[in-house]
């Protein structure tokens, strides 16, 4: 093996006027971890979902997974230019996330039920990420979380529509 190979990644103090990084790049992980969850979550809902409803529900399912797998990409990368370490294990990514599998296979009414509730709980914790972003002077932490919570947001509007009686 060449030496450049045996380079190991590491944490890097960074000097750009943020404070707090740590606390920040936690709030990260918690968020990339939730992404991870929900979007394996939505993509075997997507999967499996079935009934009158199956193409839209289908059809956003995909969309809405596609835009968590591209999100997941720029969650990781704001924590490593924060000068620490994504997650590397998936079992901290379960560890660190407030997903919870389903117990058993839903209806597709359940299904969007369930999703439209997970997009909320990320929601709210990108809200409180924000919020700490902006105190610890991280504009760009702040306006990565306002425009991921603006897509969770809106899922689980979305979402809430198709399950509306």
């Amino acid at each position: 093996m060449t030496d450049s190979l045996k380079v190991v990644p590491s944490e890097d103090e960074v000097r750009t006027g943020v404070t707090a990084t740590a606390g920040i790049a936690t709030g990260l992980a918690n968020v990339l971890a939730d992404t991870y969850r929900l979007l394996f979550k939505t993509h075997g809902y997507h999967w499996n979902v079935e009934g009158p409803l199956f193409y839209s529900i289908h059809k956003l399912t995909e969309e809405q997974y596609e835009d968590m797998f591209a999100a997941a990409d720029e969650l990781a990368e704001r924590i490593r230019a924060l000068g620490h370490l994504a997650p590397i294990r998936m079992a901290e990514i379960v560890e660190r996330s407030v997903i919870e599998d389903p117990t058993e296979m839903p209806s597709a009414g359940r299904m969007v039920e369930d999703l439209a509730r997970d997009h909320e709980r990320v929601a709210h914790r990108l809200h409180a990420l924000i919020k700490l972003s902006e105190d610890e002077r991280d504009d760009v932490t702040a306006d990565l979380a306002v425009e991921r919570s603006a897509f969770h947001e809106k899922a689980a509007w979305m979402l809430r529509a198709i399950a509306a009686q």
